[in-house]
This record gives structure tokens, sequence and C-alpha cells, in this order.
């Protein structure tokens, strides 16, 4: 197997800092389980034939899409050789190009034979300068030889012995002794949880290197060993993690896996970092975001044409967060608004009209199209690369005068948002949320009834918990959700009102945020107010009758016992 890559050298007389060249024989499809379909490829050189190659995952739409079948000459460019565990090498390929399609190839290039593992090597090969043996530790075209060695003296030592540093496009779940060497672009706060099966802590990250992304995490342990160790920007040697498929639903990097940080990980620092990028990108125009499907994470690039001033939430766990929205503008002349949360609302400088790419924003049909970038999406300003600088002249020189189309307001009839202005008798008299989807609408309506029985009730005290707990009549609460009894509780509000504008009525459910603005005090207040002060209890409410207020309401037509019509946000 050593010798066929220098057969494919002397074949084509390429130099040895060239791709090798060679025509496929044969590819075939792999069952992957629960994880991604492998293809297994044959190739000649003309004097042997191997079957030990397999297409790296993200190679896989190139045999699905047939373009690489039987006959077709091929230039492999990138590739690693794994070794498995029964002593088998596999090549994996990482990159290659058809420079000549199947049906254009006439007869066969040579009479080749199988190669067999230590056959000697053919007597032209072995005399030719150009020909070298496949070694994992040898870096392919456009790499630097000088960076494999390097990173040769530089591997930390892992159990059986050192590990040769590997392509991050190259991992899979069937190696066990690897090194990869990444920048990290992009680390998670620590989150905790607690349910029935106990608490724990996590953190995750995305690291990159020239072959591809992966998301990494780390839990309980590891967060105490790697958190503080790891900077977002710097480079790591990072090896022997647990990798399995990767979750699509919660993650825009580009890997069919996903790495898990475990008790036999090292994490250490490279200071040889000049040839490591920074972040990988694939940027959706704002154009296009009408044409992707709600939920997707994308990456998206534009110019801050305006921002909004920051507010402050109160989530459904009681947790108070920061928000700001701003509108981004790219070249397509289409605006889109993003709403940014927490840290990165607070400190986000949008004077100067700065260019903002965000990798793993997450896409919403909430008023048509718009855009949240999550606590795991990364957000650049001004980031140093030629989309950025693309955009910069571009706005300079004619957008600044463009007003753009707004995709978050354009839709608002069919999705929510401020502009999709209803009266409550239109919302009855055009059928809103009688269809599949929920519908969304904003009035002006003046609260004239509030039903104050069976507002308030007593939840689970948990951060991320909003279940109703049991009293369990001995100074404990039981949450059945987290299978867990508690000394305490929190107040929750579920409030029913009914609105009325100029032509109709609507009775609608309230929330907790939404209900706290309408009754102007909190959940925790007004449920001491119940337990020790009746009167003052109900004078609340009847101070919030008669206000009115511009309501956002979702609408869809739910059929139990009875239908329900309306939900405020």
């Amino acid at each position: 197997m050593i010798n066929i890559l220098a057969y494919f050298s002397q074949l084509n007389a390429i130099s040895p800092n060239k791709a090798s060249c060679s025509p496929l024989q044969n590819i075939r499809k792999i069952d992957g389980g629960n994880g991604p379909a492998r293809f297994r490829v044959m190739m000649s050189d003309g004097r042997h034939t191997l079957s030990s190659f397999m297409l790296s995952t993200q190679l896989n739409v190139m045999a699905e899409e047939n373009k690489l079948v039987p006959n077709c000459i091929c230039v492999l460019k990138r590739h690693v050789t794994n070794v498995l565990k029964d002593g088998r090498r596999v090549v994996i390929i990482l990159e290659i190009d058809v420079i000549k399609p199947a049906e254009e190839v006439t007869g066969r290039m040579g009479d080749p034979t199988p190669y067999t593992e230590g056959q000697t090597k053919a007597p032209q090969a072995a005399s030719k300068p150009e020909s070298r043996p496949l070694q994992p530790q040898n870096r392919n075209e456009g790499e630097s030889k000088d960076f494999g060695k390097k990173t040769l003296s530089a591997l930390p030592s892992t159990p059986g012995g050192s590990s040769k540093v590997v392509p991050i496009a190259s991992l899979n779940p069937y190696q066990s002794k690897w090194t990869i060497r990444a920048r990290v672009t992009n680390k998670s706060t620590i989150r905790t949880w607690s349910n029935s099966r106990g608490e724990g802590k996590l953190f995750s990250m995305e690291i990159v290197d020239e072959s591809g992304e992966i998301r990494v995490t780390g839990f309980n342990q590891e967060v105490d060993k790697f958190y503080s160790l790891i900077e977002v920007g710097k480079v790591y040697y990072v090896s022997k993690g647990s990798l399995k498929i990767a979750n699509k639903q919660y993650t825009s990097v580009k890997n069919d896996y996903e790495m898990t940080l475990n008790g036999e990980s090292t994490v250490i620092p490279c200071e040889d970092t000049c040839d490591v990028p920074m972040m990988q990108y694939d940027f959706v125009s704002i154009g296009d975001l009408e044409n992707r499907d709600k939920d997707s994470i994308i990456d998206v690039i534009g110019v801050c044409k305006s921002v909004d001033e920051i507010t402050h939430l109160t989530t459904k766990s009681n947790r108070e967060v920061s928000k700001r929205t701003l509108s981004l503008i790219d070249m397509s002349g289409k605006v889109v608004t993003v709403t940014l949360w927490g840290e990165e609302a607070e400190k986000f400088d949008g004077s100067g009209q700065p260019i903002v790419a965000i990798k793993g924003a997450k896409l919403s049909d909430f008023g048509g199209r718009s855009l949240s970038a999550s606590f795991s999406s990364t957000l650049m300003i001004n980031p140093d690369i030629p989309e950025a600088y693309k955009l910069r002249g571009w706005y300079d020189k004619d957008g600044h005068a463009m007003d753009g189309e707004s995709l978050t307001e354009m839709k608002g009839g069919g999705g929510g948002g401020n502009t999709n202005w209803k009266t409550l008798a239109d919302v009855k008299t055009e059928h809103l949320g009688h269809g599949d989807k929920a519908d969304y609408y904003t009035c002006i309506a003046t609260i004239v009834y509030l039903r104050k029985e069976n507002c308030l009730y007593q939840a689970c005290p948990s951060q991320d918990c909003n279940k109703k707990v049991v009293d369990q009549h001995n100074g404990m609460f039981r949450c059945e959700k987290c299978d867990k009894e508690f000394p305490n509780f929190k107040y929750r509000l579920i409030l029913s009102a009914n609105i009325a504008d100029y032509g109709d009525n609507q009775w609608v459910t309230c929330f907790q945020e939404s209900a706290e603005a309408i009754l102007g005090q909190n959940a925790a207040y007004l449920g001491q107010l119940k337990d020790s002060n009746e009167a003052a209890f109900d004078e609340v409410f009847q101070q919030a009758n008669f206000n009115t207020f511009v309501f956002r309401n979702r609408v869809k037509l739910e059929t139990y016992n009875v239908s329900r019509t309306g939900m405020i946000l």
C-alpha cells in the first residue's frame, strides 16, 4: 500500500509536490448504521489496485451525485492514513477532483493486480526521488513540510505512544489514537442542569483547522479541567476525545461528528499558530433567507444599518436577560432584523455602521424572516475577511443610499410581526389561526375584564423548570418532572383576560411576562398579597382594568373540549 501513490506519480510523471492521478476502479456504499453512510473506493495506478480508500463524509455528495463513478480519472489532492486496531491501513480521501469523466475514458489503463501489504517496491519507483512513502505526518499539496516536523516534535504523548497530527476532516468514531491541531473559534459559558438523573455542568466550543471544523463538549470534571485553560482565538493540540454523530438541530458546524472530552482527553496549547485558519464561514445572502427553512442554523454577514436600545426581559425561568435588535443589509438590497442576547447585546456598539458577521444564527419565521444570535453563535465586528472588505466598499459607494427591503416586515401578514395590524373583528372574519400553522397579529385593545381566579400557581423552583408542584403537606413540595422534593416554590402567572377594541372583544391567555406587564406587579409579590392581604390583591386587578395596550398575539385553533383561539406571547 505504501508504494501505490508512488506508482501514481511514476505513471503520470507528476512532480513530488503535486497531487497524484489515478483511475477509479470501483466505489461501494457502506451502511453507516445510525451515522452517515461511507463510501469505499478501489483505485488503480495501472500496475496495482488497492481497495483501502475511503471517502471522508464531506465528500459523500460526489458519490451521491455520480461525480465519482468507476473508470473516471481522478486527482487525489489530500489524504491521510489511519491504522485500524487490527493493523490494517485505510487511506481517507480529504480532497479529490475528477479530471476525466468515465464516459470519456476509452480502454483500460494497464493490467493492474491487487496490491498486497509488504509487497516489494517497483524498481523504477524505488529509484525515483519523488516516490515517497505515504506517512500520516507528510503534508500534501499546499501544506508546509516544516510544519509537519514541528508538529511531530511538539506532540503530546497519549496512552500507547505518540499520536500523529491528523486533520479534523479525517476523524471518525473508529479511531482511537489521534491528535488534532486546531484553533478555538467559539466557547460557550458554563451551563448547569438539574433533573431526575442528577445535576451537572457543561461547556462547548468550536474548533477549526485547514480541513474543517468540529464541535467539542466537556462535562463536569472536564469543565473544571479545561474551561479556564481554553481561550477563543488560541490554537491547541487536542487528543483522545470521544466521537459521536452530531445533532444538526443545535449546531451549524459542518461536520457529521461531534467530540466529547473525557478523562483521557488532553488539551495542550500550541505556540506555532500562523497557518491555522481563524474561522470558517458558509455565508447565506440575506436575500436568500426567504428560501431557507424555519429554524435553520446559518452564517450571515451584513452592514449594521440601525440598532435599537438595549431592553431587559424576564424568562420563563425567572432569569433576566438583555436583548438588543439590529438591522443588517447586504448587497442583495434586503434587510433582516437580528436579535442579540446577553453579553453580546450589552457590549454591542453599532456606531459607524460596522460590518457584522454571525456564525450560527437561527432563522425564524416570526415577523416574516428574522435572525437570532443565540448563546452558541459567534459574532464578529469588522472581521478581517474578503467578504467584509467587499461589503464595506459596496456600502460606502452605493449601499448607504439604499433604504433596503425588510424581510422582517414585508411578511407580516403571514407570519406575524409588528406590521400585521388587525382589529379583533378581522381575526374572526379572516379565520386567522385555522391553518396548519399559528398566525401572528398586532392590535390595540383595552382590558375589560381579568379573571383573577386560579391566575397564580406554585411552580418548581428549579431554574429551567416551571412545572406545577404538589404540596406534600409536610413542608415539602414535589415536582413530578424533576422527580424531586423542595422546601420552597416560586409563583407563576397564567392570566385570562378579555380585551376589546371598537368592533369586538376576545379572550386571551397571558403568560408570565405579559401578565406581569398588564398587572404592573411581579408574580412573587402577587403571591405574597394573595396570602396576606386579599383586599390589596383585588385592588391590583381593579387598577389594571380599562388600560389600553398594544398586543402582539399568536392565534391557533386548538380543539380539546372547547376551542381556544387567542394567546398572547
